[in-house]
């Protein structure tokens, strides 16, 4: 697979709502967990979408999660500020490469580290404020 870059929008509260009717618009297949799915059951925001991709005939793949409210150092939600670039892929040394590039001179969000997932993930904010979220495979997709 190497990698691909999409878009990720995130929402307050509403990501499955979203996400459900992007289907119905677009079509396709829609995955999505929830943080309860994602190993944390007991947490306040259990039902909240952690992870959600839509992958539509047309070949366009939208993703989707809720906004994290008690994440320190991430920007507060608004919208127009709430879409990100998601790079994910199985090329460690290449994803790892984008992702220190994208920092220098940015804010690294979420350091790359392993996730309840078995994936690594991480995130940064780059020097222009762009937002880019990263996800190196543990295993083939």
């Amino acid at each position: 697979m190497g990698s691909q870059v999409n878009p990720c929008i995130t929402f307050n509260g509403d990501a499955r709502q979203a996400m459900e009717f992007y289907r119905r618009v677009f079509g396709g297949e829609l995955e999505l967990g929830t943080v309860a799915d994602f190993g944390s059951p007991d947490a306040p925001n259990a039902d909240k979408v952690m992870h959600s991709r839509l992958d539509t005939p047309a070949g366009y793949t939208l993703m989707a999660w809720d906004f994290p409210d008690d994440r320190p150092g991430h920007p507060p939600y608004r919208p127009g500020n709430n879409v990100a670039l998601f790079v994910g892929g199985d090329d460690d040394g290449e994803l790892r490469e984008y992702f220190r590039k994208l920092s220098e001179g940015g804010t690294v969000t979420l350091p790359l580290e392993r996730q309840v997932w078995g994936d690594e993930a991480g995130s940064v904010v780059d020097r222009f404020g762009v937002t880019w979220m990263f996800n190196l495979s543990a295993r083939p997709r």
